[in-house]
């Protein structure tokens, strides 16, 4: 499963791409995540169906310094690509 993500907030300039990156490795996850030129926060994570439900939980709840308002999820179709996942800049 792969999903398109947003989330808006206070999610810049608080390590939330950190977060995410640790988090998305944390259950084997791929994709990439980036800031936005709106102040939100955008990315793109696929894998199993049960991996992907935890990340999603924790990344809502954001980090100790984020503070996340709206989290807009976007299912998409799978893709091939690498087992990785990277904070793009």
């Amino acid at each position: 499963m792969r999903y398109h993500i947003v989330v808006h907030g206070a999610v810049q300039g608080v390590g939330f791409r950190q977060f995410t990156l640790q988090t998305a490795k944390k259950h084997h996850l791929s994709g990439w995540v980036r800031n936005r030129s709106d102040g939100a926060v955008e990315m793109n994570v696929q894998g199993d169906h049960s991996s992907m439900d935890s990340f999603l939980e924790e990344i809502r709840k954001g980090n100790d310094l984020s503070n996340v308002e709206d989290f807009i999820t976007t299912k998409k179709e799978n893709e091939n690509d690498d087992s990785t996942f990277k904070i793009v800049y």
